[in-house]
Formats: C-alpha cells, sequence, structure tokens
C-alpha cells in the first residue's frame, strides 16, 4: 500500500502549471476522490498539497499539487518559490495547460524540466473547451489531451504516467543481494541508542534486512562489537558480511576478522541512492581540509536535534580531532539544500532514505556542478576514522 511504502520508494509526482488551468481538479481525478481544493477563482492553490496514493498501474506515489507558476505579487513570489523547490523534488512532472495552450510559462517550465532532466508529459486539459487539438507536431514529449470534469482520457494518462517512469525506478540498484548468495549469514549491527525510534529500527536498517530476507539468506541482528564477539564462535560459517552502524565502524573494525568483509549501512545507501564512487572520492578529500574551511552538512529530514546528534555533535567533533583543525561547518534541512555551493570546500549529505534516487542525484550533480566535493555521513565517518578502504572493499573501490 502506498501509505506504507517508505517516503524515498514512492515515485513522487508533481502537477505543474499557469493558475486555473485545472491542476487541483486533475489532481483529483487522477486519484478519484476531493484531495485538492477546486475553485475557479484563480490562485486556490497556495502551498504544495501533497497526496499519498497508489496508482494503479504505477504503483505507489506521492503527487504534489502546486501553486501556480504566473502567481502574482509579494506572496505570490513566495508561492512560485515554494513551486520551483517542489520541481526539485519529483521524478515525473505534468505540465497543464488548458484551451490557452502553450504560452511563455509553458516554454519556461518545459526548459526547466529539460535542464534538471525531469521526465515531464504535456497534459491539455479542459479538452471539452478546446475548439481545436493543439499542434503537437513539435512536441518532442509525451503528451494527452484530457478533461478532468468529466474523466476524458485519465485512465490513458495513467498509463502515459506509467511509461514516463525513469529507468533507475525501474530498475532500482541493489541494496545488498548483489553482494550475497543464497543461506548465507549476514550480521546486521544496529545499536539501540538515543537516536532510534521507539519501539522501531531506522528505516534504513530495516531496507537492509529486508533486502537479505528477500536474498534468501539469513539476517543476524545484534547490536555492538561486544555481541559480535560473543556470537561469532557459534557460528558454524563466519558470515559472509558484516553491515553496522557507522557509529560502531571503529569498533567493529577491530572486532571483525580482516578475512570477513566488513561495510556500513550508510555506504550500502551510498550505492544505492547516489554515487557510490562520487561519494567515495568526496570522502577521500575531507583530510585535505584546511583550518576554517567551510563544510556543508545536509540533512534531508528535519528532527529535532539531540545532545548527542550525529550531524550537529558527534561528525563535527570527530572531524575537528581527526584534522585537529578548526573547521567552519553549517547546516541545511529538508528541502533547504543551498543552491550556491561555490562556498564550502566539501558537502557531507545524509543517506538520503528519505529522498528518492533522482533527488538525492540531482544534489550531488549540483555539487560536481558547483565544483564541491560530497560525501554521506556514513562514508565521512569510516574515512575519519581510518577504515574507508575497508568499507568500499565489497564494492571494489579500493585505491
Amino acid at each position: 500500500m502506498a501509505e506504507t511504502a517508505p517516503r524515498g520508494e514512492r515515485l513522487n509526482i508533481g502537477l505543474f502549471g499557469r493558475r486555473n488551468v485545472g491542476k487541483s481538479s486533475l489532481l483529483n481525478a487522477l486519484c478519484g476522490q476531493q484531495i485538492s481544493i477546486v475553485s475557479d477563482t484563480a490562485g486556490t492553490t497556495t502551498d504544495a498539497v501533497s497526496k499519498i496514493y497508489e496508482l494503479i498501474p504505477v504503483g505507489p506515489v506521492t503527487f504534489f499539487d502546486t501553486a501556480g507558476i504566473d502567481d502574482t505579487g509579494d506572496i505570490g513570489k513566495l508561492r512560485i518559490a515554494a513551486t520551483r523547490k517542489i520541481i526539485n523534488k519529483v521524478d515525473i512532472a505534468l505540465l497543464i495547460t488548458d484551451e490557452k495552450g502553450i504560452g511563455e510559462y509553458e516554454n519556461a517550465l518545459m526548459k526547466t524540466f529539460a535542464d534538471l532532466k525531469v521526465p515531464f508529459i504535456l497534459v491539455f486539459n479542459k479538452s471539452d473547451l478546446a475548439s481545436a487539438l493543439p499542434d503537437t507536431a513539435a512536441f518532442t514529449c509525451p503528451f494527452i489531451c484530457v478533461c478532468a470534469t468529466n474523466g476524458k482520457n485519465i485512465e490513458t494518462l495513467k498509463l502515459l504516467i506509467k511509461d514516463t517512469v525513469p529507468d533507475h525506478l525501474k530498475n532500482a540498484p541493489a541494496l545488498v543481494r548483489d553482494l550475497i548468495q543464497p543461506e548465507q549469514t549476514i550480521v546486521c549491527v544496529t545499536p539501540i541508542d538515543a537516536s532510534a525510534p521507539k519501539g522501531r529500527l531506522i528505516l534504513p536498517q530495516v531496507q537492509v534486512i529486508r533486502d537479505i530476507l528477500d536474498a534468501n539468506a539469513y539476517a543476524y541482528v545484534i547490536q555492538n562489537d561486544r555481541d559480535f564477539l560473543k556470537i561469532l564462535p557459534n557460528l558454524k560459517t563466519p558470515p559472509a558480511l558484516v553491515i553496522t552502524d557507522s557509529q560502531l565502524i571503529h569498533q567493529l573494525n577491530a572486532a571483525v576478522p580482516p578475512e570477513i568483509a566488513l561495510t556500513t549501512f550508510s555506504t550500502l545507501f551510498a550505492r544505492y541512492k547516489g554515487d557510490l564512487k562520487q561519494l567515495y572520492e568526496g570522502a577521500a578529500q575531507l583530510s585535505k581540509l584546511k583550518k576554517n574551511d567551510r563544510v556543508l552538512i545536509a540533512e534531508a529530514c528535519s528532527h529535532h536535534v539531540q545532545d548527542d546528534d550525529i550531524a550537529r555533535v558527534k561528525m563535527p567533533a570527530l572531524i575537528k580531532k581527526a584534522l585537529n583543525k578548526d573547521i567552519h561547518f553549517e547546516w541545511a534541512a529538508g528541502s533547504d539544500f543551498p543552491a550556491d555551493l561555490h562556498q564550502f570546500k566539501v558537502v557531507i549529505h545524509c543517506g538520503g532514505c528519505m529522498l528518492s534516487r533522482l533527488e538525492t542525484l540531482r544534489r550531488l550533480n549540483e555539487c560536481t556542478r558547483n565544483g564541491v566535493p560530497v560525501t554521506n555521513f556514513g562514508m565521512a565517518l569510516s574515512a575519519m576514522q581510518g577504515v574507508l578502504e575497508r568499507v568500499v572493499q565489497p564494492f571494489g573501490l579500493n585505491r
């Protein structure tokens, strides 16, 4: 069900266009229920409306109904800025127009989608009001004429959305199952500390354990390096792989014999959500930081900052201690990923479990475009503790 699929695993679909072209009506038609308020008054949708939905035959999705790109006034400018933030989140865009056809706003949006490599569908809504079909000969993108009010071609649009799903989502990279064989034992070290959600494991751990089970292998879950030393003599065969929380990588590096492969949940997510080689090379750049260099630590979700917060407390302290230098750290959370990254020497991003892969890759591409090395939390922690080469060894990335 869409409600149980992790947010980062759902397809993000945004509805964009001018005011009063029927974006909200189209969302309601796609979902078969009243999601967004519909009115003839232009600008009814202000902040983006999100809706989790099981879109047949696509699968679990999140729809984003956005404010009109032609909004006016000071508040309108803020709404447009919010709409543009949503463009950076979506995997597919529905560019909606009406009987007026294609104009400056539609052309500008199509250029934006092309620049960001966002696949999009051009949707001519209100086909009951158009005197003639638009001239579509010049379009290289998918397009369709629909009527949200009477349901014309809505089912066909759903099929078109399915056909537009990017290949990276149709054939998502494996988390861990390609590294293991059926009936092998995989030890997962999942500390239960103040940062762990009450009564649950954190999402990356859950997803990795599920992937191990899907590979018909055995997941042996423990809490720390002391538990590992206790269970190792009891295993008939050594584990094929040990996967640990990055905060315990130093202890596990000492506890796990060198002939047993060792990596971290965060390293697995570096490959699953982003570009493992790019993040590996970015981690290696941390040792080159100089006094007073600026480092951005980016988190994809917002949460209450704890006394031992990994991003705000532990990691900065570890980097300063390892380098014996005063490094200047700044933070960004949620969707607030800076547009100008030139001021930073390195970007350290979270694992991206709450982002889609395309959204994560866009952030990595922004770092590349600005000439800034980027890595993720776990690989940074491994680098600063001198074990980066070991945790990437299962992926064949050693220098």
